[in-house]
């Protein structure tokens, strides 16, 4: 492979590891601020699930801890834990609404779609971003 090929296919990598980041993030920030402000739609759907109010708090402040820890430089361990989060965020979220009996397609669709994509990131992610092997 040439240097240019291989600069390209970098810069691709780059720019998909950044677009799904983005997309986490932007995820987690306007979540999170749904959450810790408790939205009504957010709230009632937690009630439904059977979950207490005062745990969207809890939940919408890790979300926005866990987006700072993504973007951030360095700390990588840091990042680790923050997709590590995300998945169990997204998941729980799935298995609440079959749990529940709220199948609906389109509310499963989205968490679904969401782990799909935390995990690209978490996959594309530079070395500067993860945590050293050995």
């Amino acid at each position: 492979m040439t240097t240019a090929a291989s600069a390209f296919r970098s810069q691709r990598h780059l720019i998909a590891y950044w677009v799904t980041t983005a997309l986490v993030v932007f995820e987690l920030v306007v979540g999170g601020a749904w959450d810790v402000l408790r939205v009504p739609q957010v709230r009632a759907l937690f009630e439904r699930l059977g979950y207490p109010s005062y745990f969207l708090v809890i939940l919408g402040t890790w979300k926005l801890l866990g987006a700072v820890a993504l973007v951030i430089p360095r700390f990588p361990r840091l990042k680790e834990w923050a997709y590590a989060g995300v998945i169990f965020d997204l998941t729980g979220a799935v298995a609440s609404l079959v749990v529940s009996g709220i199948v609906d397609v389109g509310m499963l669709a989205y968490p679904i779609l969401m782990i799909g994509v935390a995990v690209a990131s978490w996959a594309l992610r530079p070395a500067s971003r993860r945590l050293a092997s050995g």
